[in-house]
Protein backbone atom coordinates (compact mmCIF):
# COMPACT_ATOMS: atom_id res chain seq x y z
CA UNK A 1 0.00 0.00 0.00
CA UNK A 2 1.31 3.28 -0.67
CA UNK A 3 0.38 6.58 1.12
CA UNK A 4 0.18 9.82 0.83
CA UNK A 5 -0.81 13.03 3.22
CA UNK A 6 -1.89 12.96 6.85
CA UNK A 7 -5.24 13.13 9.20
CA UNK A 8 -7.99 13.70 7.34
CA UNK A 9 -6.15 13.79 3.78
CA UNK A 10 -4.20 10.85 3.83
CA UNK A 11 -5.41 9.07 0.73
CA UNK A 12 -3.44 5.08 -0.42
CA UNK A 13 -3.69 3.29 -2.94
CA UNK A 14 -3.32 -0.77 -3.11
CA UNK A 15 -2.60 -2.67 -5.99
CA UNK A 16 -3.98 -6.17 -7.19
CA UNK A 17 -2.34 -8.17 -9.63
CA UNK A 18 -4.75 -10.66 -11.64
CA UNK A 19 -2.14 -12.58 -13.86
CA UNK A 20 -0.38 -10.05 -15.61
CA UNK A 21 -2.55 -6.85 -15.28
CA UNK A 22 -3.39 -4.63 -12.15
CA UNK A 23 -6.22 -3.54 -10.27
CA UNK A 24 -5.34 -0.42 -8.46
CA UNK A 25 -7.95 0.88 -4.71
CA UNK A 26 -7.94 4.04 -4.50
CA UNK A 27 -9.10 5.53 -0.84
CA UNK A 28 -8.64 7.73 1.87
CA UNK A 29 -9.24 11.06 3.56
CA UNK A 30 -12.61 10.63 6.32
CA UNK A 31 -14.39 8.07 4.34
CA UNK A 32 -13.16 5.71 0.90
CA UNK A 33 -16.09 5.11 -1.21
CA UNK A 34 -16.26 4.10 -5.24
CA UNK A 35 -16.92 7.13 -6.91
CA UNK A 36 -15.16 6.29 -10.61
CA UNK A 37 -13.63 3.37 -12.57
CA UNK A 38 -11.01 4.08 -15.15
CA UNK A 39 -9.70 1.67 -17.12
CA UNK A 40 -6.79 1.82 -19.63
CA UNK A 41 -5.16 -0.58 -21.88
CA UNK A 42 -1.90 0.01 -23.65
CA UNK A 43 -2.76 1.33 -27.20
CA UNK A 44 -6.13 2.09 -26.42
CA UNK A 45 -8.06 5.31 -25.62
CA UNK A 46 -9.12 5.68 -22.04
CA UNK A 47 -12.00 5.07 -20.20
CA UNK A 48 -13.72 6.75 -17.32
CA UNK A 49 -16.66 6.06 -15.34
CA UNK A 50 -17.93 8.51 -13.20
CA UNK A 51 -20.65 7.64 -10.55
CA UNK A 52 -23.18 10.67 -10.37
CA UNK A 53 -22.22 13.28 -8.06
CA UNK A 54 -18.62 12.41 -7.66
CA UNK A 55 -15.40 13.66 -9.77
CA UNK A 56 -13.07 10.36 -8.68
CA UNK A 57 -12.19 9.64 -12.00
CA UNK A 58 -10.09 12.97 -12.50
CA UNK A 59 -7.32 11.51 -9.67
CA UNK A 60 -8.13 7.72 -10.69
CA UNK A 61 -7.07 8.72 -14.37
CA UNK A 62 -3.60 9.51 -13.79
CA UNK A 63 -3.17 6.65 -11.55
CA UNK A 64 -4.22 4.00 -14.28
CA UNK A 65 -2.46 5.75 -17.12
CA UNK A 66 0.71 6.01 -15.09
CA UNK A 67 0.98 1.51 -14.34
CA UNK A 68 -0.32 1.53 -17.78
CA UNK A 69 2.41 3.10 -19.48
CA UNK A 70 5.02 1.98 -16.83
CA UNK A 71 3.85 -1.76 -16.92
CA UNK A 72 2.69 -1.85 -20.53
CA UNK A 73 -0.38 -4.05 -19.12
CA UNK A 74 -3.91 -3.31 -18.69
CA UNK A 75 -4.71 -1.67 -15.63
CA UNK A 76 -8.25 -0.81 -13.77
CA UNK A 77 -8.52 1.77 -11.00
CA UNK A 78 -11.40 2.05 -8.86
CA UNK A 79 -12.33 4.15 -5.58
CA UNK A 80 -12.63 7.69 -4.17
CA UNK A 81 -11.81 9.90 -1.58
CA UNK A 82 -14.23 11.73 0.50
CA UNK A 83 -14.01 14.69 3.18
CA UNK A 84 -17.35 15.67 4.88
CA UNK A 85 -18.19 19.34 3.05
CA UNK A 86 -14.48 19.63 1.95
CA UNK A 87 -13.44 23.47 1.05
CA UNK A 88 -11.81 24.37 -2.09
CA UNK A 89 -8.42 24.38 -0.36
CA UNK A 90 -8.88 20.83 1.32
CA UNK A 91 -10.19 19.49 -2.29
CA UNK A 92 -6.89 20.69 -3.56
CA UNK A 93 -4.96 19.11 -0.90
CA UNK A 94 -6.58 15.94 -1.74
CA UNK A 95 -6.08 16.03 -4.92
CA UNK A 96 -2.20 16.61 -4.54
CA UNK A 97 -1.89 13.97 -2.00
CA UNK A 98 -3.80 11.41 -4.67
CA UNK A 99 -0.82 13.20 -7.53
CA UNK A 100 1.85 12.18 -5.14
CA UNK A 101 0.48 8.70 -5.20
CA UNK A 102 1.40 8.40 -8.88
CA UNK A 103 5.05 9.39 -8.49
CA UNK A 104 5.20 5.93 -6.36
CA UNK A 105 3.64 3.80 -8.79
Amino acid sequence: MITSGEGKYKVFIEEIKNGDDLIYILGGGERSHIGGVVICEPGIKTQSIRLKGHYDDIVLQPIAEAACKKYNTKVVAIGGVHVDNASQEEIALLVRNCKELVKCI
